[in-house]
């Protein structure tokens, strides 16, 4: 539980609470294997604020990333960035809020879900395999014509099925 992401909701001022800070990679606790890896901090401005039974956070939350293509399979950056970031948490028995994994998930949740080259907010390119995997307008085998009593074949062989 990180202690600067943790509102008390019976302490939050009438205005609401502003919490500015980053935090480092480690974060997002991604796996080094995995094509998503954060490459910089995390860094967000938002303010808390207490309406009735909920608390309320908007702000703007930004990460860099780098991303793996999924149709090159070569790496790209890419930040996320929710600049008219909202949440809204419903306090219960007014229990201490976390805001560290809804913060992580909805960071997660920004990037796309089938990176491309073209993705790239960072330093945009094209993809080395742009139009490779494309459909063909022509089947790569001829169909083979069929005869047409061919369906009717199938046919007699349930027919005979039947009589037996």
């Amino acid at each position: 539980m990180s202690s600067i992401l943790t509102i008390d909701p019976k302490m939050l001022p009438y205005e609401g609470r502003q919490i500015k800070g980053h935090f480092p990679p480690s974060f997002f606790q991604l796996d080094e294997n995995d094509p998503v890896q954060c490459i910089g901090d995390m860094e967000f401005d938002i303010v808390a604020l207490k309406d009735g039974k909920n608390v309320n956070v908007t702000g703007t939350l930004r990460a860099p990333f780098s991303l793996q293509c999924g149709r090159c399979a070569q790496r790209f950056e890419f930040e996320a960035d929710l600049s008219d970031y909202d949440l809204e948490i419903e306090i219960e028995k007014d229990q201490m809020i976390d805001l560290t994994e809804a913060l992580r998930e909805d960071i997660l949740l920004a990037l796309p879900s089938y990176p491309r080259c073209e993705d790239g907010n960072i330093s945009p390119r094209d993809c080395p395999e742009e139009g490779r995997f494309d459909a063909i307008s022509e089947p790569l085998v001829p169909e083979e014509e069929k005869p047409a009593d061919q369906g009717k074949a199938v046919w007699n062989v349930l027919d005979q099925l039947k009589k037996q």
